[in-house]
């Protein structure tokens, strides 16, 4: 057997396969996507080389379909010049931020729900909430249960449902 295909050894380094350099590639472009898909003034808080920056800009001003994966890849081939571990926290943060706030909202929906269907749970809301204004919110649950919204998901979209709905989200500790 001839030197050309004996083993390395250990101490060569291994490189990874195609397949693993095009799943890395892959998962940078997906991070580079949810990059530009936060809010300017949180992109803003990161140190990024102005060539991602305009990349992100691009693609975000792009509409067609065909040029909107043309800018992607670009924006991926951008992200593998930069260390995309500050770039994954703050996706992921604010991925957890959107996740705490959607609990808290279908929490509040619940409860608006609750309180329109059962007198009971006004008064546990005003036990749990002491600062809110009682009135307010025992005209409003009021309002809403003559709008229809009790047993009628249909009529639920009415205005008073609305509006008790931000009562509960703006007095909600």
């Amino acid at each position: 057997m001839s030197e050309e295909f004996e083993s390395h050894g250990g101490d060569a380094a291994v490189e990874p396969s195609k397949t693993q350099r095009k799943a890395e590639a892959r998962a940078l472009r997906d991070l580079g996507q949810a990059l530009a898909g936060l809010p300017a003034r949180d992109r803003d808080t990161l140190d990024l080389p102005e060539t991602l920056r305009d990349a992100i800009e691009r693609y975000n001003a792009t509409r067609a379909h065909g040029a909107k994966k043309r800018e992607l890849q670009y924006l991926g081939k951008q992200m593998r010049r930069v260390d995309p571990e500050p770039i994954r926290a703050l996706v992921e943060a604010r991925a957890a931020g959107q996740q705490v706030d959607a609990a808290r909202l279908h929490r509040l929906e619940r409860w608006r729900d609750r309180l329109i269907e059962d007198d009971e749970a006004v008064t546990e809301w005003i036990d749990a909430q002491p600062g809110c204004d009682v009135q307010q919110l025992r005209s409003l649950v009021r309002a809403a249960r003559r709008e229809g919204g009790v047993g009628d998901p249909e009529q639920r979209h009415g205005k008073s449902y609305r509006a008790l709905f931000r009562f509960l989200r703006e007095t909600a500790g």
